[in-house]
């Protein structure tokens, strides 16, 4: 393994709060970048030196050497930052899918999201730019307000919003210069969620893939029969399992051609050493984290 990042997934699988769990005993990490030292005699499709990614969670990341399956394991360019590798096969992947699967969005048109500071919310950012998509993106208020906005709009952010500001009713003025959201990405869930649903223009969708909040997703009824708007999770394990293995390649080669082209870039990123993986682990749950935690091998 050449680095591996931490998570959120990660932190839930290890506290058994997550769809699914390896059997014990298991190595943390469910996303990271390998390169192929030696392969087996019938091995045809990888050879040393290549640069490789799980194929599918639980493999587990955090170490610094394993023995794989060539069939577990999904080769990728070497010729890509480190730290995109390493953060490739989980959030970016589910950015592009979400804003792909669930509405036939158009150049112009608009996606709400909060937690728009995550992993998965700067890629749908920059995802999004690169597909002519304008972001509206909801955050937390915090002391450095103006460096995080000024950070989420170099990547390509339409529009950013404090939680706080998204409550109130002269928003919807700040937001006249563009189409009402058709699509809205939910991470937090509770009073958030339902904001996001608010603002959702009439036979909306709203994806849920994550509850930072751990707070049930609340809709009202009258946003359900009026307005015609609809509730869907997203979980890339799933997808996976429903597209199989090829499928999952060809999004792979789709977002690192994106990278080539400079129109995606791996989240802020703080590398650690691994035996420093306890000061690792604190710092990926600090509250306003505002950089990914890798392990470097």
């Amino acid at each position: 393994m050449l680095a591996a990042p931490i998570n959120p997934s990660d932190i839930n699988m290890i506290q058994g709060n997550y769809g699914f769990l390896p059997k014990l005993p298991a190595v943390g990490g469910n996303e990271g970048i390998g390169q192929v030292v030696a392969v087996g005699s019938s091995v045809t499709g990888l050879q040393p030196g290549d640069w490789v990614i799980p194929a599918n969670a639980g493999l587990g990341t955090w170490r610094t050497e394993a023995i794989f399956s060539a069939e577990v394991l999904i080769q990728v360019p070497n010729d890509i930052p480190l730290q995109s590798a390493a953060t490739l096969g989980v959030n970016p992947c589910t950015a592009y899918r979400m804003l792909m699967d669930f509405e036939q969005l158009q150049p112009g048109d608009s996606v709400i999201q909060n937690a728009s500071n995550s992993g998965v919310g700067q890629a749908v950012i920059q995802i999004a730019a690169a597909l002519g998509l304008r972001t509206i993106n909801v955050v937390r208020d915090r002391p450095d307000i103006q460096k995080l906005m000024d950070k989420l709009k170099n990547l390509g952010a339409k529009h950013i919003i404090t939680e706080e500001e998204l409550r109130k009713p002269e928003t919807k003025n700040l937001l006249k210069d563009m189409p009402p959201p058709r699509l809205a990405l939910n991470c937090v869930g509770g009073k958030s969620s339902t904001e996001l649903l608010r603002h959702l223009a009439p036979g909306g969708t709203m994806v849920t893939y994550g509850g930072m909040a751990k707070q049930p997703v609340t809709a009202s009824v009258s946003m359900l029969i009026f307005k015609d708007l609809k509730l869907r999770g997203f979980w890339l394990s799933q997808w996976k399992k429903n597209h199989g293995p090829d499928e999952f390649k060809k999004l792979i080669l789709t977002l690192c051609d994106l990278i080539h082209r400079g129109q995606l870039t791996a989240p802020a990123c703080s590398e650690v050493p691994l035996e420093d993986y306890q000061q690792a682990l604190g710092a990926s749950m600090e509250p306003f984290v505002s950089s990914k935690q890798i392990l470097i091998m």
